[in-house]
């Protein structure tokens, strides 16, 4: 090989070692556009994350909103909220109040061993029955079903007072009153599947819709308030004149139909 070939050999080789660094050049300077790039998504991104999670945390949940919402009073009820739920003959002279929450498993008990009697009492005139609502369980235990099923109750109450102590009786049934630590009644196709059970509301698409809606949400959280506001510390409680009802051992509900009887017709006479 000459001296000249040689020498045009090196100059060809540093060009090409030049076009080969400028070319790797170019390529590290648009990788770190991407990362850049990328870089900069992945704080919007995050920052977006951020701003959405914030948003939601702050947005205060369905039952929250539904406090703000336009109240909707069922018929055949009363007061200035509507949380006052009295049924019976207009003749009988004193009222017993009843309070239950939805979820309450002794409620439940309560009403399948004492529930039938009371409707015989209340149809024969003996007394008045007043219903009080309460959701404590939903805060203590977490969940809406107590609210939930409170709301389905004004939904059946709206149709007649009737369908109310029948949808009640079907609620806390066996059959379908759920564990205390299960949220059932949260389900709206729950609550209208327990419905179905009432004659008066089977198929009702009234009571369906209202259900479904939460026509009656709001009422639902006044009457929970009006238990909140009420001395009353546990569910089921009975009170008369005022004064608590208490079975055999004088200081429980009265948990069989003879301890109930005995319980209000002192009550009665007093």
């Amino acid at each position: 090989m000459s001296k000249r070939n040689s020498q045009a050999a090196k100059t060809a080789a540093r060009e090409r070692l030049r076009e080969e660094r400028e070319r790797q050049a170019k390529k590290a300077k648009a990788k770190r556009q991407v990362v850049v790039a990328l870089s900069v998504v992945g704080v919007l991104a995050a920052a977006g994350g951020i701003g959405y999670a914030v948003v939601q945390t702050n947005k205060p949940d369905y039952w929250e909103a539904a406090a703000d919402d336009k109240l909707v009073k069922p018929a055949n009820s009363s007061g200035e909220n509507g949380t006052t739920v009295v049924i019976g003959k207009p003749e009988a002279k004193k009222t017993l109040e009843l309070y239950e929450d939805p979820r309450c498993p002794i409620c439940a008990t309560f009403e399948q061993s004492v529930g039938e009697t009371i409707e015989k009492d209340v149809e024969a005139g003996k007394y008045k029955i007043r219903f009080i609502g309460a959701s404590f369980l939903d805060r203590n235990l977490t969940g809406e079903g107590s609210k939930n099923a409170l709301s389905a109750l004004g939904a059946a109450l709206n149709v007649s007072p009737e369908a109310f102590l029948a949808y009640k009786s079907a609620l806390y049934s066996a059959e379908f009153h759920p564990e205390e630590s299960k949220d059932t009644f949260k389900d709206d196709a729950y609550l209208i599947r327990v419905a179905n059970s009432v004659d008066a509301l089977k198929g009702n698409k009234e009571f369906q819709a209202a259900v479904k809606d939460g026509t009656y949400d709001k009422w639902a959280l006044e009457m929970s308030d009006t238990f909140d506001d009420s001395e009353v510390e546990g569910t089921p409680s009975l009170m008369m004149d005022g004064k608590k009802l208490t079975g055999s051992d004088g200081q429980n509900t009265p948990m069989t139909p003879e301890d109930f009887t005995t319980a209000v017709d002192k009550a009665l006479k007093g």
